[in-house]
């Protein structure tokens, strides 16, 4: 369930958070709980454990994906200058002490591309981690990992959106380890199945382009911290009949 930042920190960080260092790398970090799965359509569930940093809806060249000290556009924050559609954006920090197992939002087919990083090595996100953990604030001083580190392009079609939406998983400067899970492409997923795991701190992004006569309406506000597969992120309406997509 979505919880306040504060909410999270006392519940699920502060209790292992003494622990140490060996220990958590070891044996925390891996966990891969199990989780009910949820299956419905009018909703895309978070992909990814972590705090909602940013969501907003952008232009594909417009430098607008919101943070703090610079700004970057959506094709820069992909790599792809095909993604022409506007498109709704929202970004999850995953912290040290969060599930790093992946799972998909909203039914499709899944393709993947990994992208190097653009220097020789990723950048670090350990500043964002820090405000997060000590001063409890979501905005990022140093964002050049945006744009510069090793990230894979995770791409589903869905027929009930007609068309595609993505999901970027982005690695910190510590880690080299974006893992699929399949090794095929274009292979089908449904809400909820496990499909990566990024290593050691990271952020995921879900990328849903904008298209006629469909409405993504953001539920989860800045802050709070989510679940993968459990906690619903945007509600999918059909704009001719105003009605979400599970009441047709």
């Amino acid at each position: 369930m979505a919880k306040t930042l504060e909410q999270w920190i006392e519940e699920d960080v502060r209790p292992v958070r003494s622990k140490p260092m060996s220990e958590l790398a070891e044996s925390f970090f891996f966990r891969d709980p199990p989780r009910p799965t949820f299956a419905d359509s009018s909703f895309f569930f978070a992909p990814a454990d972590g705090v909602v940093l940013y969501q907003e809806f952008v232009e594909p060249q417009d430098r607008s994906i919101p943070v703090k000290g610079a700004a970057y556009s959506l094709k820069e924050l992909t790599r792809d200058p095909s993604l022409d559609d506007p498109a709704f954006v929202v970004g999850i920090f995953m912290t040290f002490f969060d599930v790093h197992v992946n799972r998909i939002p909203y039914p499709g087919r899944l393709s993947y591309r990994l992208l190097d990083p653009l220097d020789t090595y990723n950048h670090p996100m350990l500043e964002v981690e820090k405000e997060i953990l000590e001063e409890m604030r979501v905005a990022p001083e140093k964002p050049a990992y945006l744009r510069y580190n090793e990230r894979m392009l995770n791409r589903v079609d869905s027929p009930d959106l007609s068309g595609p939406y993505y999901i970027l998983q982005i690695a910190d400067y510590d880690v080299d380890s974006i893992i699929p899970f399949g090794t095929k492409q274009n292979e089908p997923y449904v809400q909820g199945d496990r499909f990566s795991q990024i290593r050691f701190g990271s952020q995921v992004d879900l990328i849903i382009p904008l298209r006629s006569g469909l409405e993504f309406v953001p539920i989860q506000p800045a802050g709070v911290h989510v679940e993968a597969g459990v906690d619903p992120l945007v509600r999918v309406i059909r704009k001719d009949t105003d009605e979400t997509l599970e009441e047709r």
